[in-house]
Parts: structure tokens; C-alpha cells; sequence
């Protein structure tokens, strides 16, 4: 019996944050337009982030490192969409492919998860924090420049189980991968959003397609969630004034009414030792141009050597 080709197939990093990604975004292709799940296919793929987990990605060439392999099958042909944690998709894509839709967008917010202390106020002096991420780097140092980073990557199960190792005393993760995982049991204390600024697209999961694909793009533009894709429009708008690479610390966020958009941005020196920050309002249809003009309030109050 010869086997139908799938309707549809989707590019994914191997984890099983991405797969839960890939598998959402399915779903909601197949009960949008009345297709069985199985006739859409999920192919894995593995990236450069994935294979080199003992350096820092800004050693080794940024968050692009877990997009690049995916979209290089994207634009062969041999996927017809990607799924990504938006906030891992780098500023600029590679010409002929387009953000083409998002899903709801789950909690922003950031967690620290320790069995030393309650919250990163109360660890003791010089306790050990683990992340390779500069912007909560930065921003750790910036409440506690007393504390120690170190570096700790992988994915959501292997922090943990390295933080249980003794690797580090503390980590901070994503609120949005541990209630994904069913891992919330792990959190110590979940950080507000003004204490603990997200990453731009944190909590967001992005489709990727190519520019030309109207059938592929008419799909997945179908399970748009609006409020998302125009949070997001106003956070990468930010990031791209910013010139916003793995290397620097920035954090974004955009929350959306019905009809306004209200736009949180912050620049800091990976050390913490100096920050800036902007706040902007405007109307939804203005989501781009308000996160444009953030991204230029926070260039013009940091001074051209900030981001040096």
C-alpha cells in the first residue's frame, strides 16, 4: 500500500519544548481546517544550538543557532513551515521568509528556582547563579552584583537536573517552558514582570513560512492569534533598532487591549551596571512603529558607546 504524502510538514527542533511547540501548532492546523493530525507531519531537526552545549551561544554565534538549520529546509522546500520559541528567532530572517502567524501567548514572565533561598533577594552573599543568558545576567547583577555566574545550558530538563547536581545554587527560567512541561512543581518564586523584565517574544510561539507560499501562508494565517503577532511586531521592532544580538542585554515586553499597545524596553551592560529603560503607548495598528521608536528613545538615552 503506498503511503499518502502529508498535507503539510513541520521543521522542529528535537526537545521536548519544541515538540510540544510543533504538536500545538498542529493541532490547531488540523481543528481549523477539519484534517486529521497524522496527515500533518512533524520532522525534527537538529541545530547548532542543539549539538554545542558547552559554550555561551553569543561564543558561538547567537540565538540564530536554533533557527539556522530549520530554515535552510524551509527555503529548500523539504518543510513547509517551522515552529520556534519567537523569542530564539533572530532579528533579521533570511530573505524569502516571514513571520506568518502565532499562537496565544502563554505567561511572560521569568522564575528563579533554588533550594538555597525563596528569591534571588535572599540568596546568601556570592551564591552561584546559572545562565548564559546576557539579559538575565544583566539583570541579576544589576539587583545583586554581589552573586556569581555561571554557566548553564540546555534544555528545560537538563538546567534542572544540573541545578540538583549542584552546578549552580540558583537558575532563572521561563514561566512559559515549565508550565508547557508540566515542571511548574520546580518554581520557587515567580518574578513580576517589573522586577524581572522578559525577553522579547518570551512565552510566544512563532510559525515561520516563505514569502511566497499562499497556500501554505492562507493556513497557517488562520490560527493567528492577533494579540500576540502584534506584541511581537512591537518587541522584534525594538530589537531591530537595537541591533539586538545574542550578545546583548535587552528585554522587551508589549502588552495589547482591544485597541492600545503598551511597550516596556530595557538596555544594560552585561555586567549590570548601568540600565536604561523606556516605556511607550500607542495604538495596536501602531505596534512596529512604537517599538521603533522605543528602540531609538533607548539608543538616544544610553549614548552611542552603550551597545559598543
Amino acid at each position: 500500500m503506498s503511503q499518502t504524502s502529508p498535507i503539510l510538514t513541520i521543521g522542529t527542533r528535537g526537545s521536548a519544548l519544541a515538540l510540544y511547540q510543533a504538536h500545538a501548532v498542529r493541532d490547531r492546523l488540523a481543528q481549523r481546517h477539519g484534517l486529521v493530525p497524522e496527515t500533518i507531519a512533524i520532522r525534527i531537526i537538529r541545530t547548532t544550538g542543539d549539538v554545542v552545549q558547552d559554550r555561551p551561544l553569543a561564543e558561538i554565534g547567537g540565538k540564530g543557532l536554533f533557527t539556522k538549520e530549520i530554515e535552510e529546509a524551509l527555503l529548500a522546500g523539504t518543510i513547509d513551515l517551522a515552529v520556534h520559541s519567537a523569542k530564539d528567532v533572530p532579528t533579521w530572517l533570511p530573505d524569502g521568509l516571514v513571520l506568518t502567524a502565532c499562537l496565544p501567548r502563554e505567561d511572560v514572565r521569568d522564575v528563579f528556582i533554588s533550594h538555597q533561598a525563596d528569591s534571588l533577594a535572599t540568596l546568601p552573599a556570592g551564591a552561584r547563579v546559572g545562565t548564559t543568558s546576557p539579559r538575565r545576567q544583566a539583570l541579576i547583577k544589576r539587583m545583586r552584583p554581589d552573586l556569581a555566574i555561571v554557566p548553564l545550558r540546555g534544555n528545560v530538563d537538563t538546567r534542572l537536573r544540573k541545578l540538583e547536581e549542584g552546578v549552580a545554587d540558583a537558575t532563572i527560567l521561563a514561566l512559559a517552558g515549565l508550565k508547557r512541561l508540566e515542571l511548574t512543581r520546580h518554581i520557587t518564586h515567580i518574578m513580576s514582570i517589573e522586577e524581572f523584565l522578559p525577553a522579547a517574544g518570551q512565552g510566544a510561539i512563532a510559525i515561520e513560512t516563505r514569502a511566497g507560499d499562499d497556500r501554505v501562508n492562507a493556513m497557517v494565517a488562520a490560527i493567528d492569534d492577533a494579540d500576540t503577532s502584534v506584541a511581537l511586531a512591537a518587541e522584534r521592532a525594538l530589537l531591530d533598532v537595537l541591533d539586538g544580538t545574542c550578545k546583548t542585554p535587552i528585554a522587551a515586553h508589549a502588552s495589547v487591549t482591544a485597541a492600545a499597545i503598551e511597550l516596556r524596553g530595557l538596555i544594560a551592560r552585561p555586567d549590570g551596571s548601568a540600565a536604561h529603560d523606556v516605556f511607550a503607548t500607542g495604538a495596536r495598528a501602531d505596534a512596529a512603529r512604537i517599538g521603533d521608536e522605543a528602540g531609538r528613545e533607548l539608543k538616544r538615552r544610553a549614548g552611542p558607546d552603550f551597545l559598543a
